[in-house]
């Protein structure tokens, strides 16, 4: 029971994406420290800039050392936020992929400060769309719809604080989160423009799964 409290909702949503969309393409995974991919992606190569990811290649994805069209994938996951040139990295990955191939990428935008201090973005559905202007962006979706996402913030402060130095503390949060998840049906419409009523989708979400193919 601990156990299954305290499993991440995060990870539980990211493993259904990938699952999803695996395969067996020549595939680089961009920030290959927090990831088991080769679940999801036999043939991966794993690349990160920090050797305690102990990475196949040590390399920055604003600068990615591969030749145009190298790689049917390009996985990258919890890496976007923490891009000094968001643009440069992406613009990158599109040089290194296949014409046809696919990005498989995830970022945060409603989340806590996290591996500090290099966490420097949040990124909304339409600023991923601005970033991916130059690719057929086939799928933009959210990670949790607006009350999940309060679930995840929750558990977040049972992960990265300190509560009255009381473990037990920690283990409310995780159950408060939990059951929280279950309330997703009391919304029932949202706003992207509250004096307006103008519809909007999941107005929180603690993140997006793109999909993109290279044009």
């Amino acid at each position: 029971m601990k156990q299954l409290l305290t499993n991440k909702i995060t990870r539980g949503e990211l493993n259904k994406f990938l699952k999803t969309h695996s395969g067996a393409g020549k595939t680089l995974n961009i920030g290959s420290g927090g990831l088991q991919s080769s679940n999801y992606f036999p043939n991966v190569i794993g690349l990160d800039i920090s050797k305690a990811a102990t990475p196949d290649i040590l390399g920055d994805s604003h600068y990615l050392p591969f030749k145009e069209e190298s790689f049917d994938v390009i996985l990258c996951t919890e890496v976007l936020e923490h891009l000094k040139q968001p643009q440069k990295a992406i613009d990158e990955m599109r040089r290194v992929v296949k014409r046809g191939g696919e990005l498989l990428l995830t970022t945060r935008f409603i989340f806590p400060l996290h591996d500090t201090p290099c966490d420097y973005f949040r990124y909304t559905k339409y600023g991923l769309r601005y970033l991916l202007r130059d690719w057929n962006v086939v799928q933009i979706t959210e990670e949790t719809d607006t009350i999940g996402t309060l679930a995840v913030l929750l558990q977040r402060i049972a992960y990265q604080c300190e509560v009255l130095r009381f473990k037990p503390f920690k283990g409310l949060f995780h159950l408060w989160a939990h059951l929280t998840k279950r309330l997703g049906f009391i919304v029932t419409k949202e706003y992207g423009v509250f004096y307006d009523r103008i519809l909007e989708q999941k107005i929180m979400t603690s993140g997006y799964y793109v999909v993109a193919i290279k044009m």
